[in-house]
């Protein structure tokens, strides 16, 4: 009685081959969620926000500087001043976090002995991973009153503490980001840059911060951009209060605490003010988009490569 060997090399690669179209479609299937995700909230948006604009001319929207939708005899809806309200907390909270972050970063990198960096790494993580509207009362509780202690005409909302909690809130993502752009920075060109004489803080600041600029850079984008769609921490400690003013310790309002206000209040659904809902929202992600995409713009154009 001969016996012939049994092939199980076949079996195996049919196991193997079933085993990956199963993965392949499943990370597909995870891949075209996000994917579905994105175009229905655009969908969304883009529905709403035509409803809104077929009563709203678009000159009257973007260029208008009165922002009072709900006014029983003359709604206005220019969003010029919501735009302004969230500049103003993005560009307040962008000169707090951008230097010190980044000074953060240089120190982790170049400075920090390793046990240094294991401890005050995590720490930032936490930071940023407090809730948001923790940030908003800590704002109004401790913000707020030492505001008002060196301005007296600082009222209990304010742009400048809403700009202030938004940048240590966003100071994290910018440290961490920078600081593993730094990492990646080859050794090679640090000895090179003792081996010619320079000091460590030249170092620091003129061969690793060059090197490392698409990484910091793109760290910045995505951390206005954050700023940008902050919500509870402004709602609470910047007000709602929809002005166009140069005035720091004014009340103002930003577009996420408006949607807030809208999505939370009593505008009835298919009303103007409700639909103005969707034209904000449409805006914001305008925006939040271009920042994104400006990131990665200046991630590749600047990108360094070492072997």
């Amino acid at each position: 009685m001969s016996t012939e060997p049994i092939d199980l090399s076949r079996n195996g690669n049919d196991v193997g081959t079933i085993g990956d179209r199963l993965a392949r479609y499943i990370f597909f299937g995870c891949a075209a969620v996000t994917i579905a995700t994105t175009l229905a909230i655009v969908l969304v948006l883009v529905n709403g926000a035509t409803d809104f604009f077929s009563t709203v001319s678009l000159t009257e929207f973007f260029t208008g500087t009165d922002w009072s939708p709900r006014a029983a005899d003359n709604p206005s809806f220019g969003v010029l001043p919501l735009v302004w309200g969230t500049l103003m907390i993005t560009v307040g909270s962008a000169l707090i976090a951008i230097p010190i972050g980044t000074l953060t970063a240089i120190y982790l990198s170049e400075y920090a002995s390793s046990r240094v960096r294991r401890v005050v790494k995590p720490t930032l993580e936490i930071l940023a991973g407090i809730p948001t509207i923790v940030y908003g009362f800590f704002a109004l509780s401790f913000i707020t009153p030492i505001l008002q202690q060196i301005y007296p005409g600082t009222g209990t909302f304010n742009a400048a503490a809403g700009a202030i909690v938004v940048g240590v809130m966003i100071i994290p993502m910018v440290s961490s980001i920078s600081e593993d752009a730094m990492s990646s920075v080859p050794d090679s060109l640090r000895n090179a840059a003792y081996g010619l004489g320079a000091t460590k803080f030249e170092v620091s600041t003129q061969v690793v911060l060059p090197a490392s600029l698409s990484g910091i850079l793109a760290a910045y984008v995505l951390a206005i951009s954050r700023a940008i769609g902050e919500t509870m921490a402004v709602t609470l400690a910047a007000g709602a209060l929809a002005q166009v003013t140069m005035n720091p310790f004014a009340e103002i309002q930003t577009m996420t605490a408006y949607m807030v206000e809208i999505g939370t209040g009593d505008a009835s659904v298919g009303s103007i003010g409700y639909q103005s809902l969707f034209a904000i929202g449409l805006t914001l992600f305008a925006m939040t988009f271009l920042m994104n995409v400006l990131s990665m713009w200046i991630r590749s154009r600047y990108r360094e490569e070492y072997q």
